[in-house]
């Protein structure tokens, strides 16, 4: 392995000992999507997107929240409507035990998302889009 290797492979580990354990992913189809735009006197800009994703493996509910400061240039996100196929990668909120009603466990930090409808990724990752996996409905004939 070569200098550049072993310095990827160092922040790769780090990255997976301090976030491994809330790492997570969630596919399915998209209920709603509520993009907020904010600009502060034109130079500071302010994205906030807010998904909510059910899931396709079971009847869990998704929100997912991605939000994006930047200086002089708009953030992007990419195009997403009501019923596209996604699969959202992201961080679960920490569990704290001090508080009882803990929202922001409940809320995925968008990593990144990949629509599988109009195949495009907001992170592009190599290997390119792929198809998702669809589950077959276990049905019984009596």
């Amino acid at each position: 392995m070569g200098f550049r290797d072993k310095i990827q492979q160092y922040y790769i580990n780090s990255y997976m000992k301090k976030y491994g354990d809330r790492l997570t992913q969630v596919q399915g189809k998209v209920l709603s999507c509520k993009i907020e735009k904010k600009s502060i006197i034109g130079i500071f800009h302010k994205l906030k997107v807010t998904l909510v994703v059910k899931n396709d493996h079971s009847r869990s509910i998704a929100n997912c929240v991605y939000t994006k400061n930047k200086w002089f240039k708009k953030p992007t996100f990419i195009h997403i409507s009501q019923g596209n196929s996604i699969l959202v990668q992201g961080l679960k909120g920490k569990k704290d035990s001090s508080k009882k009603n803990n929202i922001s466990s409940e809320i995925l930090e968008i990593i990144n998302v990949r629509n599988f409808t109009t195949k495009e990724d907001l992170s592009p990752i190599d290997g390119g889009p792929t198809s998702p996996q669809t589950v077959q409905p276990k049905y019984r004939n009596k």
